[in-house]
């Protein structure tokens, strides 16, 4: 019986769970209410107590009766005490309380039989003030005389009744938080998922919740359903088209080495076939650059990068590292090496020289490569990170590519974790800053 209704609440909607709630607390408001007024209803003093009540009222009875109409204010002050404070109003209607004290009468009456004849009233104050047992009586002359008094056993009483109108309060606000987390747990399922789209595989998303946060999440994973193909799709395309242009380009090449084209007009086409050959690297590059489907593996990231220069200073480049001699991270090898080559090639190429250096900063590795070029413009460095974009107006135009050199380094070095950084250095040059995670996410 539990589980059903424990599934019932599962599958409603917000609206409904809010109303099941606010239904509990009604149920459960009448319930301690029901029993309060049960308990006052039956509730009785000790003896001595009931007789001191008695004893004071019957007193008050007689000495008001034989006083004057203008005097009974004073008298009544007069016959007031700390624990039994009296107050005398003329001939009025009297509002009774829900919280009778009907055994407490008679416990009181029994005591003083002439107060039967009195019309007394006793109640429970809903708010203690002056005391926590209240009531009103009249004299023969039809007026009224109110009185407040303490006991002590009636204070269970008055926090029986506080809790009874804090409790459902308190419920609810309990009820609430409980629902609003449950509620708000499959969203925040949602709002990872949404992080991840478009950067591997999908992630589905258990379908949990009221129905409309269902229908969304049911939505949402058939978006991620689209995406991954429609990435995969694209990322194929790219690759085949990249892969069949590359054979007439070969048979291009072959054609050349036909003695009968002019030395220059081969030397013209072989230059513009390199290139075409390049920009389809570039492409293939860019779209395979994430490298999921390779595993990480432990690497020697300075002995990397330190290669790397010592193969362009061998080339002839203006090329310098400095840094630690080892450290190991867990990365991809190949998109990692291909990002590094690209910012050193970048630098030589932009700059005439690279300086290289490799530290450890706390629980990352730092790559920092600067250059002695132009630099990017301030406001063209996020244009720089997208790709297809070429700085013709601040770097030369004759480059080879197609502007996707960062934006292959900024998708390796994410998909390890890390981070990439272009700044401008103030003495002149770009400062290229990789951090990647010494433990892998």
């Amino acid at each position: 019986m539990t589980g059903r209704l424990v599934a019932l609440f599962r599958r409603m909607g917000l609206p409904e769970r809010l109303l099941a709630v606010l239904l509990l607390v009604v149920l459960i408001e009448f319930a301690a209410n029901s029993f309060v007024f049960e308990r006052v209803d039956s509730f009785m003093l000790r003896r001595d107590d009931a007789e001191r009540i008695a004893e004071n009222l019957v007193l008050a009875r007689r000495t008001l009766e034989h006083a004057d109409l203008d005097e009974r204010t004073d008298v009544a002050r007069v016959l007031s005490t700390e624990r039994f404070q009296l107050q005398w109003s003329a001939p009025e209607g009297r509002r009774r309380s829900a919280l009778g004290l009907s055994n407490l009468r008679a416990q009181v009456i029994e005591t003083g039989p002439e107060l039967a004849m009195a019309d007394l009233e006793i109640h429970l104050e809903e708010l203690p003030g002056k005391g926590n047992i209240g009531g009103s009586f009249r004299l023969s002359d039809n007026s009224l005389v109110r009185f407040h008094t303490h006991a002590n056993a009636a204070w269970k009483l008055t926090v029986g009744r506080i809790v009874s109108l804090v409790l459902p309060m308190l419920l609810l606000f309990a009820l609430a938080w409980v629902l609003v987390r449950q509620t708000l747990k499959p969203l925040r399922n949602l709002i990872g998922a949404t992080r991840h789209l478009g950067s591997g595989p999908p992630r589905p998303v258990p379908e949990r919740g009221p129905d409309e946060l269902r229908e969304l999440i049911r939505a949402l994973n058939e978006m991620q359903e689209r995406i991954h193909q429609s990435l995969v799709d694209r990322t194929q395309t790219m690759l085949a088209i990249g892969h069949d242009l590359k054979t007439p380009l070969a048979r291009m090449r072959l054609r050349l080495d036909d003695e009968s084209v002019d030395p220059e007009v081969r030397e013209g086409l072989s230059h513009d076939i390199e290139e075409m050959r390049m920009l389809l690297d570039s492409i293939q590059a860019y779209v395979d650059s994430d490298g999921r489907s390779i595993p990480p593996e432990r690497i020697d990231i300075a002995v990397m990068a330190e290669t790397l220069v010592d193969t362009a200073a061998d080339h002839g480049a203006d090329a310098t590292y400095s840094g630690i001699s080892n450290l190991e991270v867990k990365v991809r090898p190949v998109p990692i090496r291909r990002a590094l080559s690209n910012l050193i090639e970048n630098a030589l190429h932009y700059g005439g020289n690279a300086r290289v250096s490799v530290r450890r900063d706390g629980g990352a590795v730092e790559i920092v490569v600067d250059d002695d070029g132009p630099g990017i413009p301030d406001d063209r460095i996020t244009d720089a990170l997208q790709p297809f974009v070429r700085l013709d107006t601040a770097r030369a135009r004759d480059t080879a590519g197609m502007g996707l050199g960062l934006p292959i380094v900024r998708k390796a070095v994410r998909t390890e974790n890390g981070t990439l950084d272009l700044r401008n250095r103030p003495e002149g040059g770009l400062r290229a800053t990789i951090r990647l995670p010494l433990e892998p996410a």
